[in-house]
């Protein structure tokens, strides 16, 4: 595997996936939310203070409101693994568990960018070619007019990368694997945070918005200060490795690393001690071994909320899927 600094300074955000806290974008949630009871929920359980809470984007208020539902047994699998240990992890281990090409898991990808270019480049060739068989000056001037279109996207991609990582990106969803990627990416990044005791109060997969909003306050004053222990440190690092590792365990090839790799490398850089290049690259595996066993061992938790979170259902309605799979 790439060393993750390495990695990260190739980082592309046609291909990413966000995992957010605070200061990353905020998914707007509808105002209304219907409330549906569970198959598996305890009679009498209500759900209302967990709805406010997710409602306010209030983290400690859902947490709380999920530690009650966890006591009186409707919750059964938050925080169901609150406690990580990193260890030396090696890229057979990787192997082993199911993870494809493990040795090229933190290389970005650019599938996305090659498969754009490449069709903008042979269409406007082939229509020039066409168009060159016009009579007079316009079989001259029509060919030279949609030969400059491949110029222009390449001078927009030097000028502003922004604009055409966005073309990109549109151009993307046209990939037949392209949703269910983005969707399991997603709920793996939502189930991982959910198995580990934090809240996640957001989401989006939406084309070009593809996140988790996990906001914790606590956290998020850790982060700032650049004052993240090594125990926060991997339990971040393995919610940020989950849509790596949900990728890997499924696809021969990730697409959707590249922000979870830069989002993992900013925890790194918040945190004391400084870890070194080395111990990075054995986090990054490590990370990814513990996510892809929790989303081994949570298949079907992990299937019913793809489905559930691709037919938009709210954050409410994501937690009673993961609960009544369970």
């Amino acid at each position: 595997m790439a060393s993750l600094p390495n990695a990260v300074s190739s980082y592309s955000v046609s291909a990413a996936t966000h995992l957010n806290l605070r200061n990353f974008k905020c998914f707007k949630l509808p105002h209304k939310w219907q409330v549906r009871s569970s198959s598996s929920a305890v009679p009498g359980v209500d759900l209302k203070s967990l709805e406010s809470a997710i409602t306010k984007k209030d983290s400690n208020a859902a947490k709380e409101a999920l530690d009650q539902l966890s006591e009186v047994g409707w919750a059964k699998k938050w925080s169901s693994q609150p406690y990580v240990s990193r260890r030396m992890t090696s890229l057979r281990e990787l192997t082993t568990l199911g993870i494809k090409n493990a040795e090229n898991l933190a290389i970005p990808s650019v599938r996305n960018d090659a498969a754009f270019l490449f069709t903008v480049v042979g269409t406007t060739g082939f229509l020039g070619l066409l168009t060159g068989q016009l009579p007079g000056d316009w079989g001259f001037f029509v060919p030279y007019l949609i030969g400059s279109i491949s110029l222009i996207v390449l001078a927009v991609g030097s000028i502003s990368p922004g604009l055409l990582q966005a073309a990109i990106t549109g151009f993307s969803s046209f990939f037949p694997d392209y949703q269910e990627r983005i969707a399991r990416h997603e709920a793996a990044h939502f189930l991982v945070a959910y198995l580990m005791g934090l809240p996640i109060l957001g989401y989006s997969l939406d084309i070009g918005k593809e996140h988790v909003n996990l906001i914790d306050e606590r956290l998020e004053k850790l982060i700032y200060s650049g004052q993240l222990d090594s125990k926060e440190l991997d339990r971040l690092a393995v919610v940020a490795m989950a849509g790596l590792a949900a990728e890997g365990l499924k696809y021969d090839k990730v697409v959707g690393q590249s922000a979870d790799l830069f989002t993992l490398q900013r925890f790194i850089n918040r945190s004391k001690p400084q870890i070194s290049k080395d111990q990075q690259q054995n986090l990054t595996r490590w990370a990814v071994l513990f996510a892809g066993s929790l989303l081994k061992n949570n298949k079907v938790l992990h299937e019913a909320l793809m489905e559930a979170m691709s037919k938009k259902a709210t954050v409410l309605e994501c937690i009673e899927a993961i609960e009544k799979a369970s």
